[in-house]
């Protein structure tokens, strides 16, 4: 049950932007700021002792940044809404957020009106996208495959987008010539994104990732539609 105000933990290593949004959510009221972090590490230390209803997570931050705080934290608290800050709407980090367990975003030009409708509906316990945003979303998983656990969970919440669907096409045993010529990229370019995913996953080699993503479900060829 939320407060008469809404308890929140600001997480944003550049302290003028942190504490104007600070002094933003003093003035419109219902908003009570119960603590501020400047990386992700304290983002989650905060949150243990602070209990906020929501917090609004800057994705590029030093020592952990924002979708591995909330990753962390929406597994340990998932009653707590996590809205994560941008400078631009199709930074790509904002879906590796959203997969790690946002529920919405914010732009860090957002003017008060939208910044507290966002922050209030969150705390309701909504998920606020933009219509682009939501559209794109359902674009990668469309593309993806099966995102969704059987247990619910989202999967591989810490790859990308690019670097999901990179995973899919390698899960279906295709050549990274193969992948470069159906993504439009160079082949360098999915080399790379192969490389970071392995590490991501903490897999040796192509093979240990196939059988990771394939025990999801991805790449798996999808039902007929009958």
């Amino acid at each position: 049950m939320i407060a008469e105000n809404i308890r929140v933990l600001l997480a944003d290593d550049h302290p003028v932007y942190r504490d104007g949004l600070a002094r933003l959510l003093d003035a419109l009221g219902g908003f009570d700021i119960v603590g501020v972090a400047s990386n992700g590490r304290e983002a989650i230390e905060h949150t243990r002792s602070l209990a906020p209803d929501v917090i609004v997570m800057d994705l590029r931050m030093p020592i952990l940044d924002g979708v591995e705080a909330t990753r962390q934290i929406t597994k340990d608290y998932p009653e707590i809404g996590i809205v994560v800050l941008t400078m631009f709407d199709h930074d790509e980090l904002v879906f590796a957020a959203i997969r790690a367990g946002a529920r919405g975003y914010l732009m860090k030009d957002a003017d008060d009106v939208e910044i507290a409708r966002v922050l209030r509906g969150i705390a309701r316990g909504e998920a606020i996208f933009g219509p682009g945003t939501a559209q794109r979303l359902l674009d990668t998983i469309n593309r993806s495959g099966l995102l969704i656990r059987p247990s619910g969970e989202l999967a591989f919440p810490q790859l990308t987008s690019r670097e999901l669907e990179v995973l899919q096409h390698v899960a279906r045993g295709r050549r990274n010539g193969e992948i470069a010529t159906e993504l439009y990229l160079s082949e360098r370019t999915v080399r790379n994104y192969v490389s970071n995913i392995l590490t991501k996953l903490n897999v040796e080699d192509r093979a240990q990732a196939i059988t990771l993503a394939r025990d999801t479900g991805l790449g798996s060829p999808p039902n007929p539609l009958t």
